[in-house]
């Protein structure tokens, strides 16, 4: 038994090196490149960014914009907010917060 043990372990030791490589280079690919602009860089961010900026949802940041709360531009199909519109809203939410505070 106690081989049969001995090559379980060595195999899944194997596995997991294998997986834990994989998951390395993963890590890796999903990286944006070096030369790629930072959501900080950007100036029209896609509905995406802001909505990872704002941590918040997809969805929420569709239902800002067709309430008129953020701004957006349509550039063909995709929708795209301006950095400032989407600072501008941010400011507007702690302002109001801090009305309603005092």
């Amino acid at each position: 038994m106690s081989v049969n043990n001995e090559i379980w372990q060595e195999e899944l030791e194997s596995v997991l090196g294998r997986l834990a490589k994989l998951l390395v280079e993963r890590t890796r690919a999903d990286d944006p490149p070096e030369d790629e602009p930072s959501n900080s860089a950007k100036v029209l961010l896609t509905v995406e960014e802001a909505a990872e900026r704002l941590r918040v949802g997809r969805t929420k940041v569709y239902a800002l914009i067709r309430s008129g709360e953020i701004p957006s531009v349509q550039i063909g199909r995709l929708r795209r907010i301006h950095v400032d519109a989407l600072n501008e809203y941010a400011e507007r939410l702690t302002h109001s917060r801090d009305r309603a505070a005092a």
